[in-house]
């Protein structure tokens, strides 16, 4: 009598749109690293091919937008997808792929980090792109993760007005079709990293993280891959940001200085016999404030 070895189930899928980076430090090799750590089975459809070390980028090239279609059109057919993680896109025509292959699953929790420049400072995103990226990408968003620069210039703010604060950039960018908006601090002059994730109604939660020293090449693909994972196994949008914080803080506590420039974060530090205590004083907002 034959018997039948039952088939071990998937571990969730996630789709990650995001630019090559050679040292590992960002990029798509982040997100794989983030996600499998997490539990995941990362599926990957490169957008760029980046020069870069974790001093700063050289040059970025463009895949082109058929490509880019193809790759992610190719796994989507045949596995399925539990989330969409966005990071560095590189073209306006490779802006409008990603939307135009999102608007054919939107079921499908889409998780966009906005990556306008490097650690450094060097640009990664032209105007026209950010521009796209409004009109295309946002409505379709569910959870949007910029550093607070990159949300004041998603935010289309006027000339006239000066600095807006990130509860007002917040506000702009739910205006513009993003389910939720989670501002990271770390680029704040604020004695600890506060994480705000801001809702229709305002601000949800925030949360207060050790500021640690030195700089980190690719802290914000981490975070934004990490979320994507979180929820692509289940979770809750609050509760997917607050451990997706948590295993980020984590990660950049123990980073290394692998080259010259900026800290790895190490996504596996949990392999590594580590005990690293959360640097984490939560504050939950009791949904009076308007996190002013």
């Amino acid at each position: 009598m034959n018997s039948t070895t039952p088939t071990p189930p998937c571990p969730p899928m996630v789709l990650v749109f995001s630019a090559s980076d050679p040292s590992a430090g960002a990029g798509m090799q982040a997100d794989i690293l983030t996600l499998v750590s997490l539990g995941c089975h990362p599926l990957s459809a490169l957008t760029a091919l980046t020069v870069q070390d974790t001093v700063g980028v050289q040059s970025v090239q463009a895949v082109s937008a058929e490509l880019l279609e193809q790759q992610a059109r190719t796994v989507l057919e045949d596995m399925p997808v539990a989330a969409f993680k966005i990071g560095m896109l590189g073209s306006v025509e490779n802006v409008i792929a990603v939307a135009e292959i999102i608007s054919d699953y939107p079921e499908i929790p889409v998780i966009f980090d906005p990556v306008l420049a490097s650690g450094r400072g060097d640009e990664l995103s032209s105007e026209d792109v950010i521009s796209a990226i409004r009109e295309m990408l946002l409505p379709q968003t569910t959870l949007l993760t910029p550093n607070a620069p990159e949300a004041r210039r998603l935010a289309e703010n006027d000339e006239d007005e000066g600095e807006p604060s990130i509860d007002v950039c917040a506000q702009r960018l739910i205006e513009m079709g993003a389910q939720y908006v989670l501002i990271t601090g770390t680029h704040e002059n604020t004695p600890k990293v506060v994480n705000t994730l801001y809702g229709a109604d305002g601000v949800i939660r925030r949360d207060q993280w050790e500021r640690l020293p030195g700089s980190y090449h690719g802290s914000g693909c981490t975070l934004a891959s990490a979320i994507a994972g979180c929820i692509a196994g289940g979770a809750s949008m609050e509760d997917a940001v607050h451990d997706a914080q948590d295993y980020t803080w984590q990660a950049l506590a123990a980073g290394f200085r692998a080259g010259m420039g900026q800290f790895i974060p190490d996504r596996f530090f949990w392999a590594r016999g580590d005990d690293n205590e959360p640097g984490q004083n939560e504050e939950k907002d009791d949904g009076k404030t308007d996190g002013a």
